[in-house]
């Protein structure tokens, strides 16, 4: 079965410990929900549902995950540590109320740094996910660890995830390979008269169908609808002629993995077809200069360079690449100017787009491994289309199988 080992997670544990005494810190906390899930999945695979969680990593002897009491059975059987403490602040994340949970058995966070104190002195701790948390929980974790200095210990996280090992790249793949069918069917079934929400369901359901552990999106605009960049599907009826603007994320194992190229729903136009060239000639040009030791914002001006020469740079609104792996977009997220080198192992998102464009505006967005000789890409099917499109300039769909 396709999944992260506990030795995995233990090796994690030990080179976070590794720049925490690089660093000065004692012990770690790393929080996480069920919207922010990324730091904490990582270091736990705990995935909280509802309420709030997180693992405190000391430099000595085993993580402590903290969890709350709904949660309780879900965070052990999920959990890469045994250990699992549950405390009141933890409980559901939508409401003010406090909600009494009569046989829950609570500690308490100051009760858990008494017990690492005891084991040796924490005078600096660091806290990954101050972004992510309420202010009176980070309060809370100040007033447990009195007289202790708070760091914010996001960057080692972000550190430790910027490369992936074999596992993770085939969770990676493996919710790639599910998003290329759930993508395809989209491609294959799209007709005028059906709505978006009748068309992302045949992703949602094929993707389910085939293991996807969640799908985090799943984004379907289309004929004047495509100008809002970002957009959930609605009740519109498609039109004959209508551009689609879609992307579909599919998790594994907390990997997401996402594909996007533009179709368009009965006959497609001879200006819709120049630009979609657009969109498919820009990425050839950032797939060139993507490799291990290369300057990340190389790439990013072979993109700019095209449109410039295409005189479109008015509707590029964002970078063309970004890092993929527990988030759909993490880092590294370079500009123009970015010196820092891709590395070999390292997994992103190629989303190269345009809008605001007379003839359409979407994007070509591809999940990618660097490797030393240059990329390999996770998508088959983005890659055929592609490969497709510029030499017969048509939407066509590989033969299954």
């Amino acid at each position: 079965m396709l999944q992260i080992p506990k030795a995995e997670f233990a090796a994690r544990a030990e080179n976070l410990k590794v720049l925490m005494k690089e660093r000065g810190i004692d012990a770690c906390l790393i929080y996480g929900d069920e919207y922010r899930k990324e730091n904490l999945r990582y270091l736990s695979n705990y995935w909280p549902l509802f309420e709030r969680g997180a693992v405190i990593v000391p430099l000595e002897g085993e993580p402590i995950v903290v969890a709350a009491p709904e949660g309780e059975m879900f965070c052990r059987e999920m959990s890469a540590w045994r250990d699992v403490r549950l405390i009141p602040e933890f409980a559901c994340v939508t409401v003010p109320d406090q909600i009494e949970y009569p046989m829950a058995h609570y500690t308490s966070l100051k009760a858990i740094s008494r017990e690492l104190q005891a084991r040796g002195t924490i005078s600096r701790i660091g806290v990954a996910g101050m972004d992510a948390m309420p202010a009176a929980l980070l309060a809370k974790i100040a007033d447990s660890w009195e007289g202790a200095e708070i760091a914010d210990a996001g960057e080692l996280l972000f550190q430790l995830r910027m490369t992936k090992s074999s596992k993770e790249i085939a969770c990676l793949q493996e919710a790639a390979k599910i998003a290329d069918a759930g993508y395809r069917l989209m491609v294959e079934r799209v007709r005028p008269g059906m709505t978006e929400l009748e068309l992302a369901s045949l992703a949602y359901g094929e993707c389910v169908r085939l293991g996807a552990e969640n799908v985090p999106f799943c984004l379907v605009t289309s004929g004047e609808r495509v100008d809002t960049i970002i957009g959930r599907a609605s009740r519109k009826e498609i039109k004959d002629g209508d551009m689609i603007l879609a992307a579909l994320a599919v998790q594994v194992e907390g990997y997401v993995a996402t594909v996007g190229f533009p179709f368009v729903a009965g006959r497609i136009s001879d200006e819709q077809r120049a630009f979609i060239s657009l969109l498919v000639e820009a990425e050839e040009a950032a797939l060139s200069k993507l490799r291990a030791g290369a300057e990340q914002g190389e790439l990013v001006r072979a993109v700019k360079s095209y449109f410039t020469a295409k005189d479109v740079t008015r509707f590029d609104l964002y970078p063309p690449l970004h890092g993929c792996g527990l988030a759909e977009a993490e880092s590294p997220y370079p500009d123009a100017g970015s010196t820092v080198r891709f590395e070999a192992g390292m997994t992103v998102n190629m989303d190269v787009s345009l809008f605001g464009h007379p003839h359409g505006s979407n994007r070509i967005e591809e999940s990618l491994l660097v490797t030393e000789e240059g990329y390999e890409s996770m998508s088959a099917l983005v890659r055929t289309l592609s490969e497709n499109w510029k030499r017969y300039g048509t939407i066509t769909v590989p033969a299954k199988g």
